[in-house]
């Protein structure tokens, strides 16, 4: 089941009010989650798992931060845009960490390329979805 089914056709308080960037960034931030502990495992895996350590700790950071994002953002009843907008800026900041650490061994290792794959398109929705919740594209404001 996506999120659309659960957010809008079963959440009382949302239907017809969805954010369909929203749903997108929710779903790009659990694919990204399934992307990097993939990642991470089949790091661990290969010859040269010393060369990877940085890789398997940034995967695991940005899973743990999409995992999170995808979290808050599927909350729906009463508000917390404040704190949403915040992680959604925190998610696409460590998608673009985990997308560059990952890039830089993707010609070797196709899971890190796919893994990298994964964390622009995350990045990308969340940034979509910050603006659709009227937020900046870049840093939020904490003012």
């Amino acid at each position: 089941m996506h999120a659309r089914e659960l957010i809008i056709e079963a959440h009382p308080e949302v239907r017809r009010k969805d954010s369909h960037a929203l749903i997108r960034c929710i779903e790009e931030c659990y694919d990204c989650v399934l992307a990097c502990l993939s990642c991470a495992d089949a790091c661990t895996a290969e010859p040269a798992v010393g060369e990877l350590r940085q890789c398997i700790r940034v995967d695991m950071d940005c899973a743990d931060v999409c995992f999170a994002t995808g979290a808050l953002a599927s909350r729906r009843t009463g508000s917390n845009e404040k704190i949403l907008l915040q992680m959604l800026d925190v998610c696409a900041s460590a998608c673009e960490v985990c997308a560059e650490e990952c890039e830089r061994h993707g010609k070797r290792h196709e899971h890190c390329r796919l893994c990298a794959e994964s964390c622009r398109r995350c990045r990308a929705a969340c940034r979509l979805a910050m603006q659709d919740l009227g937020g900046e594209s870049g840093a939020v404001q904490t003012n």
